[in-house]
């Protein structure tokens, strides 16, 4: 666990070094949030209580979105791209041969980088929004606690999505075609476009039960505590997927092991 954690404090310093970049992306997400704010006003106002959510629970929502698009890789991760790159190049090889869990490896790279977007692009446009808006924040610690372990089962979900779109270099021979569908879904299934409780009927149903509903939507509902069933049924619907991501990410890890041997990687 010392390696992993070593990797993963390794990665938060690497990006750290990006200071210019961080502080765009931080002003660009501002920008968009008082774009969102208009746009959600205009909406709410002609139908107000939408989705169940107040006026405040959706200016809350544009800016928790707009904080938590990096963190979490709605647009995709440097780290996940990487490791896309390297199974396209074959550089991968070197990656297993290393004394470590190719997947727990990657994971602790994307918390490093998780974890630094969160403290450095996370907070500006949330601290931005409260400023000029009436924002709601969790009454409670317990609901504190719970909004820490809903991101962070976000940002693993999220991780084993992009893991599994990486490795699927190995059959597939170039998985950009495949990372290019996977963020089509993530930005429509995840909460990026509009929040997931206002799609109506059948189409809201599917979407709040794929695994990119737990990345965005679950967690910024744990923080406004708009769970229909509670905060404890949506952090075990995040830990359900989690779990079977992790599942299908070791199973698609020996998998693409044993190819790379067939091979004579």
């Amino acid at each position: 666990m010392d390696v992993y954690w070593a990797v993963a404090v390794r990665s938060f310093r690497r990006f750290a070094t990006y200071r210019i970049a961080t502080l765009s992306g931080a002003f660009t997400n501002t920008v968009f949030g008082f774009i969102f704010c208009g746009v959600y006003l205009t909406l709410w106002e002609q139908r107000p209580g939408l989705g169940g959510y107040d006026v405040s629970d959706a200016l809350t929502f544009v800016w928790l979105q707009q904080g938590l698009l990096m963190p979490i890789g709605i647009f995709g991760a440097s780290t996940t791209v990487e490791l896309g790159e390297r199974v396209r190049s074959g550089e991968i090889a070197v990656d297993l041969y290393r004394p470590t869990h190719l997947m727990i490896w990657w994971m602790s790279v994307d918390a490093g980088r998780a974890a630094f977007q969160l403290i450095a692009r996370g907070g500006l446009p949330l601290l931005v929004g409260a400023l000029v808006f009436d924002l709601n924040f969790p009454s409670s610690v317990l609901q504190w606690l719970a909004v820490v372990v809903a991101l962070t089962f976000g940002v693993l979900v999220s991780f084993g999505i992009r893991y599994l779109v990486a490795l699927s270099g190995f059959w597939i021979n170039d998985s950009r075609g495949l990372e290019q569908l996977a963020l089509v879904l993530s930005l429509f299934f995840s909460g990026t476009i509009l929040p997931l409780v206002v799609f109506p009927g059948w189409i809201g149903e599917v979407a709040r039960a794929t695994p990119w509903a737990a990345t965005l939507q679950v967690p910024i509902d744990v923080w406004l505590g708009r769970n229909p069933g509670g905060i404890g049924s949506a952090l075990v619907f995040q830990l359900g997927w989690l779990v079977v991501l992790v599942l299908a990410g070791r199973l698609a890890t020996v998998l693409a092991t044993r190819r790379v041997v067939i091979h004579g990687g």
